[in-house]
């Protein structure tokens, strides 16, 4: 386990996913810490697709690939690049393995660092082709919720009009479930997820915070440059994924081209994308 410290938060990571296990802020954790019996991830990073895919596969130049749900970056082993007391990153190179899945050489960069109560998360995806390179990266971070998530809220800064997408299995449907209207203030229940995510297109804040209204424990989660925003969470559990992600799933009338697919980021050849959000602890 790779630690970084400062003087308000520990924050810990496992180099397989470059996935963060733990966020304590005096002695407190803010982090849900898996459980097989549960679920046994904490905050997976998703790459190089979010999302499930139709039949779980894509085409790309008059061919078809797998790709499991989420992507494949979650299981593979980071080495660590670069590390101070306060920060780390975390880099995965393209291989054998990975070309099955996905025929493109990159380099992925994962950041983490400390300042304060907030821990700023930074990707940086390189292209190391001559041609466009298809992905979507997203966060898949689940807050720990001891109390259950129906004694918590969560806050946005505007105003909004939330409808969730309605999913089939991993597709998105067009059906729309109405979640709040007119407001910033979203409280949580068990029967949101009975199905599975509540998947939002049309979010128009950049940040959340989870807030017990109770305790006023909460935590702020800011995206800035993520398009698209779910909660999950398996009822009955105590945690609550905030997930901010720069593409998502596909739909239920998916042609499988992945040059076509709905968020998909399309990177030049050399080029790089870079993009960043931020966990603060709110006291």
């Amino acid at each position: 386990m790779i630690i970084i410290k400062n003087q308000f938060i520990s924050a810990s990571f496992n180099q397989i996913g470059a996935e963060l296990k733990s966020l304590i802020y005096k002695g407190t954790e803010y982090i849900w810490e898996g459980r097989e019996e549960v679920w046994k991830a904490s905050c997976p990073l998703l790459f190089p697709i979010c999302g499930g895919l139709k039949k779980d596969k894509y085409s790309l130049n008059g061919r078809e690939y797998t790709m499991p749900k989420h992507g494949f970056i979650r299981f593979k082993t980071f080495t660590v690049e670069d590390k101070t007391d306060t920060s780390v990153t975390f880099l995965n190179k393209s291989d054998l393995q990975t070309k099955e899945y996905f025929p493109f050489d990159y380099e992925l960069r994962v950041t983490y660092a400390l300042s304060n109560k907030s821990l700023k998360i930074t990707y940086s995806v390189k292209n190391l082709n001559d041609s466009i390179m298809y992905f979507s990266i997203g966060s898949h971070e689940s807050y720990y919720t001891p109390e259950g998530i129906e004694d918590y809220d969560v806050i946005f800064p505007k105003k909004e009009t939330l409808d969730s997408y309605v999913l089939y299995g991993n597709l998105l449907s067009n059906q729309k479930l109405p979640i709040i209207k007119d407001s910033n203030l979203l409280p949580l229940y068990d029967k949101y997820f009975t199905i599975d995510a509540l998947v939002f297109k049309d979010l128009k804040s950049r940040s959340a915070t989870l807030r017990n209204r109770k305790t006023g424990r909460a935590v702020k989660v800011d995206f800035p440059d993520d398009k698209y925003f779910l909660l999950w969470h398996k009822p009955g559990s105590p945690y609550i994924c905030l997930e901010p992600w720069s593409g998502i799933q596909d739909s239920v009338d998916s042609s499988f081209d992945i040059t076509k697919k709905e968020g998909i980021l399309d990177l030049d050849g050399g080029a790089e994308y870079n993009s960043s959000h931020m966990i603060s602890i709110i006291e």
